[in-house]
């Protein structure tokens, strides 16, 4: 026991230590900020039909767990995933492999470490939201019980099962992050627009939001007075701050059922730690096989000492010029990942060339980019990742000539990947500002992925702010519309091209920075 108490407190120790974790605590209170609009603000996060709540304790209590709950979920899983794979890569696997610490043991300790690391940020802002209340709400009581219930009942069960599920998808895919990152790209997207009607429906929610939502709509309805039910909006809706009407909520008394199901939720995940126990490889990763006997045999017959003649080697020509490093890190770019994989990007270039314009433009194209996150998150981090970053910082010109062609390749592969949907609005629709907006979009997606790698020295944020942004353009919010699928226009192309020029001369100065450092 005392072993398993060590490693829970070293893995924990060493994450709230990193910079991945300062900056998703500061984004994480930056976003809680706004849960719960200021009285007479412009924005509603939470409202049913044109009412609103009440700002008394049950209302900032009930509405703050339901958005942490949706936001620590989303945001845990790329916080705490890819744990395992850190500890092959700086050798503190192969060392726990000696001891005798059990699989299941070191699982477990991954999982705990996991739900204390997103436990501590929902604290956070917890006390953050009962700040809130001192500001908005002078004219209530403040009763911690409805602040404590919901976050109970609804939040803590969805982290702890988001801290299972990040170390289930390591484990089954292994490697491949890519599928890690569509397989939960689909199943949050599910669990969203899940409405469950029945006790068995609220049950299987694992946000546990969506029992409140109904009992929040059939109250509006009866205040209404209304036959059909009303329907809640969960997300930020501009511009109704102030047209919203009030109305007082209590509170919310959990069925048993609820209850029980929540506690159920909990033990499925110590029954998936457990039966993905015997898949762990507990590091035991055997290398490619380097011994094949015709790969062995050719290199012998060639390399051989007395089949070396100096002089039929091919001559030196150094080339300091740019383009060989655009192929090498394309190239890289291409084969990063299994081949069958980019089946799947063939089709959706298909799908571009044939589905209608509004579909291929604002679903297709996003979701076809987001496939290559596992390509774009580290573009800046990939030297590090695999040693060979002192070699890369030692070259001529690392900024002008490595650096660029860095950009430039990932920037030729988002475009190729959209180029069906570019030739189609330029030829058929003679549409060249929507073209122009697509090939702004990759510019901004690659230089974004570039300095959210500086500054966090991981792809962790990369990955989480772009899946924001791509189910938040599937979702029809054109606040982070960056490729013209939602509002095509000159201010949206001049505000996608202002933002580029700021970030472009900062992933410069941090990447002089790291080369300075390092």
């Amino acid at each position: 026991m005392k072993h398993f108490t060590i490693l829970i407190k070293y893995d924990f120790v060493k994450r709230i230590r990193s910079y991945t974790f300062l900056i998703t605590l500061c984004a994480s209170l930056a976003i809680a900020y706004t849960f719960v609009p200021a009285p007479g603000a412009c924005y509603s996060t939470i409202s049913i039909s044109d009412y609103v709540g009440e700002y008394n304790s049950a209302w900032l209590g009930y509405v703050s767990a339901m958005m942490s709950s949706i936001l620590l979920s989303l945001m845990g899983f790329y916080l705490v995933n890819g744990e395992i794979q850190k500890d092959k890569s700086t050798r503190v696997g192969q060392i726990m492999a000696a001891t005798q610490i059990r699989n299941s043991k070191y699982l477990f300790a991954k999982v705990i470490s996991n739900f204390l690391l997103l436990l501590t940020i929902l604290g956070i802002i917890f006390s953050m939201n009962i700040a809130l209340f001192f500001m908005y709400g002078h004219d209530y009581s403040f009763e911690l019980v409805h602040f404590i219930k919901p976050y109970l009942v609804l939040t803590v069960p969805a982290i702890f099962f988001i801290a299972v599920l990040s170390l289930v998808f390591e484990v089954v895919f292994g490697k491949y992050t890519i599928l890690q990152n569509v397989v939960f790209f689909f199943c949050f997207t599910s669990l969203l627009v899940y409405k469950p009607k029945t006790e068995l429906g609220f049950a299987l929610d694992v946000f546990g939001d969506k029992i409140v939502a109904n009992h929040l709509e059939e109250k509006v309805s009866i205040l209404n007075g209304s036959d059909q039910q009303e329907r809640l909006n969960i997300g930020y809706t501009i511009n109704k701050g102030n047209a919203n009407k009030k109305f007082t909520f209590s509170g919310f008394n959990f069925p048993t059922s609820f209850l029980v199901s929540r506690i159920l939720w909990v033990c499925l995940g110590f029954v998936l730690i457990l039966g993905i126990t015997p898949l762990f490889h507990r590091f035991n990763i055997q290398a490619a096989p380097a011994n094949d006997k015709k790969l062995k045999n050719s290199l012998e017959s060639k390399f051989s000492k007395g089949n070396i003649t100096l002089n039929n080697l091919p001559t030196i020509k150094p080339n300091f010029g740019i383009l060989p490093l655009v192929k090498m890190e394309l190239l890289m770019l291409l084969r990063k990942g299994k081949r069958w994989l980019w089946s799947v990007n063939i089709l959706g270039m298909g799908a571009l060339c044939f589905l209608p314009m509004d579909i291929a433009h604002k679903i297709v194209l996003p979701i076809l980019w987001f496939l290559q996150v596992h390509r774009l998150s580290d573009l800046m981090t990939k030297d590090k990742a695999h040693d060979v970053h002192y070699l890369s910082s030692s070259s001529k010109s690392p900024i002008k000539r490595l650096l660029n062609a860095q950009l430039i390749a990932a920037i030729i592969l988002l475009s190729v990947l959209s180029s069906p949907l570019v030739i189609r609005q330029i030829l058929i629709l003679n549409n060249v500002l929507a073209a122009v907006s697509i090939l702004l979009g990759s510019v901004f997606l690659v230089l974004l992925s570039a300095l959210m790698g500086l500054v966090s020295k991981g792809k962790k944020l990369f990955e989480l702010t772009f899946f924001l942004m791509t189910y938040a353009n599937i979702n029809a919010i054109s606040f982070l519309d960056y490729f013209g699928g939602l509002k095509i226009g000159i201010s949206q192309s001049l505000t996608i091209i202002a933002l580029c020029s700021v970030i472009l001369p900062l992933v410069y100065i941090m990447r002089n920075w790291n080369l300075k450092r390092s």
